[in-house]
């Protein structure tokens, strides 16, 4: 069997040495990235993210980053004397805010990654969700111990048109979205990065969806434990839902989203790991790092070939 494409860096070395059946099974396939957190403002771990996304591409998958700000958003709002708030993982997005985090995002931190995606060749097109009506959103409000609150214009994506996207894609690129949309009646709206990356994964009818964030995964009894919960169906995450942390439920429900959309898979991985977005790509499921959420159907199948396994093993 063939060695899998290096790129130049040589990161997938120990990963993968050869190319198995599920691998195949990827080439051609588009794979949704969200890179956030805290990975973000560290040059070195931006750095290798890009160069993840170009072996990802090398080994004949198609990437599509979205890309998270929170940290550049906040920064900048106290630089400006403005006021920083979240209910329920949200942020509260007043006029003022929205002007901010379009600024940084599309101006700042997607021209950086565009910039460390482009340095090993002409890969990366940054785009926001505002272009070619990409995402179109209406005001989604928050809900904080039962009761509504107005977060400000913070969107729910409600329409994804993947048409400039596939466009790229077909032409080699790789298609860096900002997480902003504009909704019917003209007003652009703040969306979640991990949201925004779900609905693009299920309009783009992508293989995987892959969330990098600051954490291991999903903590199976946060804050008394750090024990990992390393696979999940979409019915046992379901359950756990309304009990996880702020910050995780965006992301938490971006997976489930996704996989009841027809993802085949959804990884929570932590980014300040190097090269994570690799080992979770390119490792079985059993076996990679961070969460994996799957469709119950596939749970039910494996269950299913499992017993026939073990029927045969009687049999004989």
């Amino acid at each position: 069997m063939r060695s899998l494409p290096l790129g130049r860096y040589g990161t997938t070395a120990g990963l993968v040495t050869a190319d198995p059946p599920w691998l195949k099974d990827l080439q051609g396939r588009i794979v949704v990235i969200k890179f956030g957190g805290n990975a973000m403002v560290d040059t070195a771990l931006q750095r290798t993210f890009a160069q993840d996304i170009v072996e990802l591409r090398q080994a004949g998958l198609r990437p599509v980053v979205v890309h998270g700000g929170g940290p550049q958003i906040s920064a900048m709002l106290d630089r400006l004397g403005l006021e920083v708030r979240f209910e329920a993982g949200l942020r509260v997005t007043t006029p003022e805010t929205m002007d901010v985090a379009r600024m940084v995002l599309t101006g700042q931190v997607q021209r950086d990654l565009v910039g460390a995606l482009n340095a090993h060749g002409p890969y990366a097109v940054g785009m926001s969700g505002e272009d070619a009506h990409t995402m179109t959103a209406v005001r989604r409000p928050a809900r904080v111990n039962g009761r509504t609150v107005d977060i400000g214009l913070v969107g729910e994506v409600v329409t994804v048109d993947p048409g400039a996207l596939r466009t790229l894609l077909d032409a080699g690129r790789i298609p860096v979205v900002s997480p902003i949309a504009r909704g019917a009646d003209g007003e652009v709206y703040n969306v979640n990065a991990d949201l925004a990356a779900s609905a693009l994964a299920a309009a783009l009818g992508a293989e995987r969806l892959v969330v990098l964030t600051d954490v291991e995964g999903l903590y199976a009894d946060w804050p008394h434990s750090t024990e990992v919960i390393g696979r999940l169906t979409a019915g046992e995450l379901d359950a756990l839902l309304p009990g996880l942390a702020s910050g995780m439920l965006p992301k938490m429900e971006g997976c489930l989203r996704a996989v009841r959309a027809g993802v085949r898979k959804a990884h929570v991985l932590d980014g300040r790991v190097p090269h994570a977005l690799l080992h979770g790509v390119f490792a079985e499921a059993e076996e990679g790092p961070g969460t994996t959420v799957v469709p119950d159907e596939e749970a039910e199948a494996k269950e299913a070939e499992a017993k026939e396994a073990e029927a045969e093993e009687d049999r004989t």
